[in-house]
């Protein structure tokens, strides 16, 4: 039998972008769900959606910065550069700064072609398109 071990967790989501600021509104039983700040809904009957906070203030990132948080404000320049943030979609985007804090959150140093080899990644994603 293999061992699976869990070594690093990221996440983007409403609630905030990392771990434990996610966590943290989760525990304090916190809503991310508000109206759709993204583009006009006025022609749509549902208005209401549970938007990525971002670091410009906008779908409530203005709300975290106000508060002294920041830094659970999802940042785009953090993760990519602006440049290929144009070429891909918002939900590529989440998924590649959800790894990169995963990574980051493990402290696994490769050392070697093999140990490279030998590690794998399970991502899941609640969007997509």
């Amino acid at each position: 039998m293999r061992r699976v071990v869990v070594t690093g967790l990221g996440m983007v989501s409403p609630l905030a972008s990392g771990v434990e600021p996610t966590w943290k509104r989760i525990i304090a039983g916190q809503s991310a769900a508000g109206r759709i700040e993204k583009f006009d809904t006025t022609d749509y009957s549902c208005q209401i959606a549970a938007e990525i906070p971002r670091a410009n203030g906008y779908a409530g990132g203005d709300a975290l910065i106000a508060a002294g948080e920041a830094h659970a404000a999802f940042n785009p320049d953090d993760w990519m550069e602006p440049k290929e943030q144009r070429r891909v979609d918002d939900f590529i985007l989440f998924g590649m700064a959800a790894a990169q804090m995963a990574f980051a959150d493990s402290g696994i140093e490769f050392k070697t072609t093999e140990e490279r080899e030998r590690a794998g990644v399970l991502i899941g994603s609640g969007i997509g398109g």
